[in-house]
Order: structure tokens, then sequence, then C-alpha cells
């Protein structure tokens, strides 16, 4: 029965030396310096010289091409395009499905059909095109490669 009682004082011995051993390292912290002000000049210079240290942290061949780096995307749509109730056709040969649609640099959205005619789309823009399109999956230097990529 003394057991009980003196393992119940030993768990409270343990406890209380505890929370003194955590109001002592909460003290320590009060009562330590604040470190440099990030505007500080040594602050500056340190972070100058770990930034020309550290590389970058994708290597060139990796990384994913800009907008301003790319002439422009494309996608394909097989269905019949849809335009303000409108179903667009080509207007050389009279197509309706299987477009190549291509979005600019400049925001500008093109039609290309299967034969090959181009035609730019003022009904459709760059908002339309990135709501529509996927993520880029390939990337091509020629549109000629992009167009082979797609099957056209």
């Amino acid at each position: 029965m003394f057991r009980i009682f003196r393992q119940r004082a030993r768990f409270d011995r343990e406890l209380r030396d505890a929370q003194r051993a955590g109001q002592a390292l909460l003290q320590m912290h009060t009562e330590m310096p604040w470190p440099e002000a990030a505007g500080s000049a040594a602050a500056t210079a340190q972070d100058a010289t770990e930034a020309a240290v550290e590389p970058d942290f994708l290597p060139p061949d990796f990384r994913a091409p800009s907008r301003q780096d790319i002439a422009g995307f494309m996608m394909r749509w097989d269905q019949p395009l849809v335009i303000d109730g409108e179903v667009r056709e080509c207007p050389q040969c009279g197509a309706y499905r299987t477009w190549v649609v291509l979005c600019m640099r400049d925001d500008s959205v093109w039609l290309r059909c299967r034969a090959g005619h181009t035609t730019k789309e003022l009904g459709l823009d760059a908002a339309w095109y990135n709501r529509h399109s996927g993520p880029a999956d390939h990337w091509h230097p020629t549109l000629e490669e992009g167009l082979r990529h797609l099957g056209h």
C-alpha cells in the first residue's frame, strides 16, 4: 500500500521538476537580446553573401520557359466550336470541327482547321483559352513540330 503513495510522490516530484525547468527556459528566452533587425547593414551584408553562394533551385534544363520566351500556346479542339451561340466554321473550306486553337503572345486567339487554314478569332481571348486548356505538356521549338504533335 505504501508503494502506491511513494510512486505518486515520485510522479509529483518529477512533474514539479519538469515545470521548474520549463519556467527557467521561458525566463531565459525573455532575457535574451533580440537579433538584429532585417534592415541593418550587417544583416543585409550577410543575406547578400548567402544569396551569392546559394545555387538556383532548378538547373536550367528543368525550367519551363516563361510566357515571354515562347511565341504562344496551342491545343486541340475536336468538337464543334460554339461562340455566342454560333458554330464557327473555316471561311475557306467550311470545316467546323477538329481545330487547333493557338493563343499567341499578344493574347490573340487563332483557329487552324485540318486543311491548314488559319483565321484570327475575335470572339475568343486569352482568358477563354486559359479556362479551356489544360497544363502545357510539351514544348516545341517550331509551330510545325507542335502541329505534328497534335496530329495536324
